[in-house]
């Protein structure tokens, strides 16, 4: 239950300490191939991956990371201009240099791809860990396109304002693909048109490319944003059970991925601005409460639930998905002063800092018995994108709750 200790003032200051910690931290690491991030350590021992540690090791950059970092560390730059000006000066040194590495990768290739090998080659390890050379995505596009598309938008909205109209049409190009079936989402196989077509229609990239709607609004760019609302109706209407409240992976079947649910809610609501329909944002709410009330396991979020039962279907709790919560919840709170939704922004916050937060970085995973060392994703830790910008994004809207001339009840 939500105690009547729960400060915002002191949740912004957590946040943007936790922040600072992180992109600290990550500044202080040698580059991978010259400009790109490296926070390849393990998560449990913090000990740095080396060559021995294989597709972990620094011979392997990951497309994903890297555009999430750009976006990351671009996007807190611009936060820390006033809070602190010279974590943005180190910040901008970064982000600049990664903007360009990251830019001449995708015009070389057309495209993003999960992972490169050490002469920047995309490759693939399969389900036995074996190594391949990935075919050429041609139009084909996947979830680093869209981690890529994202990344470049906001680097270059800082370090290369003239070069936004090829990326606003690779972002184009990305949502067209996911309308027209041509997205692939499993990156650990050959792209194919053939594969696009035949995979699951998972809600995942929808919601993924969704956050780029609020990045496309706080940069100036909100006309590019209008397929945020087709993606929005699309996933609403063809994933959500009114019964349970949860939205289903695929159509017809019976898992939810609460984590991704609630990363949808929050990408929403920051697209909505605040300018939503009523029932639409009650049916968001309904969307994040649901899932965290039947993801919610301790110490955090599992990774799927039965739609039918509500049962856990994993042991694994990742980090990732409570400050997914904590944005999701700030926004919704702020949209309807529910006290529910305070609580639950309360929980995810006690959940992080209490079982993940290290002082700079946070556990990977956790299951009931403690850290463990499991992968959802990549192997690189989090460049300041799930947990950076979502606290972010809640350091934003606790400044706008509590700068409001009645603030909502909450211990302010």
């Amino acid at each position: 239950m939500t105690g009547p200790g729960f400060s915002l003032t002191d949740a912004r200051t957590r946040y943007r300490q936790a922040n600072a910690a992180t992109l600290r931290w990550m500044l202080t690491r040698p580059r991978l191939v010259g400009d790109f991030l490296n926070t390849k350590v393990n998560s449990l021992s913090l000990a740095a991956y080396g060559d021995a540690d294989g597709v972990r090791g620094p011979a392997y950059l990951y497309g994903w990371i890297q555009g999430r970092g750009l976006e990351a560390v671009a996007t807190h730059a611009e936060f820390f201009e006033t809070e602190e000006p010279t974590l943005a000066a180190e910040l901008d040194e970064a982000g600049c240099a990664l903007y360009h590495a990251l830019r001449d990768l995708q015009r070389r290739d057309g495209h993003g791809y999960f992972c490169y090998d050490r002469d920047l080659n995309p490759v693939y390890a399969d389900s036995g860990g074996v190594l391949h050379r990935q075919s050429a995505a041609d139009g084909v596009f996947t979830y680093s396109d869209a981690f890529f598309a994202k990344g470049l938008i906001a680097g270059a909205v800082r370090y290369a304002p003239a070069d936004l109209p090829e990326h606003l049409n690779y972002l184009a190009e990305v949502v067209d693909a996911i309308e027209q079936q041509r997205f692939q989402m499993d990156e650990r196989r050959r792209l194919s048109p053939r594969e696009a077509v035949d995979e699951p229609e998972d809600f995942g990239p929808r919601m993924i490319l969704l956050g780029a709607a609020g990045l496309l609004h706080r940069v100036g760019l909100s006309e590019h944003s209008a397929f945020a609302d087709r993606f929005i109706a699309h996933v609403l209407g063809h994933h959500f059970d009114p019964e349970s409240g949860l939205l289903l992976n695929v159509p017809g079947t019976d898992v939810c991925n609460v984590g991704h649910a609630i990363e949808f809610v929050g990408f929403a609501l920051d697209h909505l601005q605040g300018g939503a329909e009523p029932a639409l944002v009650q049916q968001l709410q309904a969307v994040l409460v649901s899932s965290f009330t039947r993801g919610f396991v301790g110490p955090g979020l599992c990774l799927s639930v039965s739609v039918s039962t509500g049962d856990s279907l994993s042991l694994y709790c990742p980090w990732w998905s409570l400050p997914e919560t904590i944005r999701s919840a700030a926004l919704c709170f702020a949209a309807t002063g529910d006290g529910e939704v305070l609580r639950i922004w309360e929980q995810a916050d006690h959940a992080f800092f209490t079982h993940y937060w290290r002082g700079s970085l946070a556990y990977q995973t956790l299951t009931s018995n403690g850290p463990v060392d499991f992968v959802p994703a990549t192997p690189d830790l989090d460049p300041g994108y799930h947990t950076g910008l979502s606290l972010l994004a809640a350091i934003h809207t606790a400044d706008r709750i509590l700068t409001r001339p009645i603030c909502p009840q909450a211990t302010m």
